[in-house]
């Protein structure tokens, strides 16, 4: 009877060993094992295959509208009309003019929306006294359209591009700043005093402890608020059209003017496909991110 209660336990002690040993291997796995990585090629047509999808089902939807007739060619023309026109234009230097000067538009008024809503989201952030007195005032300017302000800036600057700087920025800025506060404020405490035990504070704080944990909050307000810039962008260019100075929303309003339906709709998919790359940009961004965390699936790498 002890010689099988010995070997009993001799079974157990054995078992529980392998069990703690595979445990401990799989721990090391997580640690240093790491899956390889698919081939480069697989994973861009993984990235590529559902948007091909997408836009094939979209000219399908587009021509069946067409073809159902609801509306004449020349007020909504097909796709067989619409994208060789696009395509003409995209060959023109006048296209590329228009384009760079949309582009710069978007550039600078974009960055001066970034600098002054990451300097005012900082400044509410840090200061209780002006979170109170203006941190609702930041959601209220965002939430209203771009559009109204059209009429403010064109008293101010006229119709030149100041004006449409201005409600860019304006439209922008809300985004980045609660993007920046957002971040900061869910920064976990238990981060800011591990940073104040190893010695961090004031800028060296912000710089290696809060502006990483707050990066995907920041991340996410910097494309919302691109999203804001480029729709007051357009609206801008539509409304305040500066003479000599072909644009993208000039060319749409030009193109509705002479009622030319295919033109209004080579500019609206012009628009489209920039918003498509810029987001795409910001994607890869984001995605970089949560790669060096470890938040992606390891069948997406």
């Amino acid at each position: 009877m002890a010689a099988e209660t010995t070997i009993e336990s001799d079974v157990f002690r054995v078992s529980r060993n392998a069990s703690t040993d595979v445990a401990l291997a799989g721990l090391d796995a997580l640690d240093t094992g790491q899956a390889p990585r698919r081939p480069l090629a697989l994973r861009i047509w993984s990235a590529t295959w559902p948007k091909l999808g997408a836009v094939a089902i979209f000219l399908l939807l587009w021509q069946a509208l067409v073809w159902s007739g609801w509306k004449p060619s020349y007020v909504l023309p097909g796709p067989d009309e619409a994208l060789p026109e696009l395509g003409r234009r995209v060959t023109s230097a006048d296209f590329w003019s228009a384009f760079a000067r949309t582009m710069q538009r978007a550039f600078v008024g974009y960055v001066l929306a970034v600098l002054i809503g990451a300097a005012v989201g900082l400044a509410v952030s840090r200061f209780t006294l002006l979170r109170s007195a203006v941190g609702s005032f930041i959601t209220a300017l965002q939430t209203m359209p771009s559009i109204v302000w059209f009429p403010l800036a064109i008293l101010l600057f006229r119709l030149t591009e100041s004006a449409i700087l201005f409600v860019v920025v304006l439209g922008a800025a809300p985004s980045v700043a609660n993007g920046v506060i957002s971040g900061i404020d869910y920064v976990p405490p238990l981060l800011t005093r591990a940073g104040h035990t190893m010695g961090a504070r004031g800028l060296k704080l912000y710089r290696f402890v809060v502006a990483p944990a707050a990066l995907p909050s920041v991340v996410a307000g910097l494309k919302q608020g691109w999203a804001f810039a480029w729709r007051s962008l357009m609206a801008g260019e539509l409304l305040v059209i500066v003479p000599g100075h072909p644009s993208i929303g000039s060319d749409l309003e030009n193109s509705r003017q002479f009622l030319e339906a295919t033109g209004v709709i080579a500019s609206m998919l012009t628009i489209f496909i920039i918003g498509v790359l810029v987001d795409a940009a910001f994607n890869a961004v984001d995605r970089r991110m949560r790669a060096r965390r470890g938040l992606l699936p390891e069948q997406s790498r």
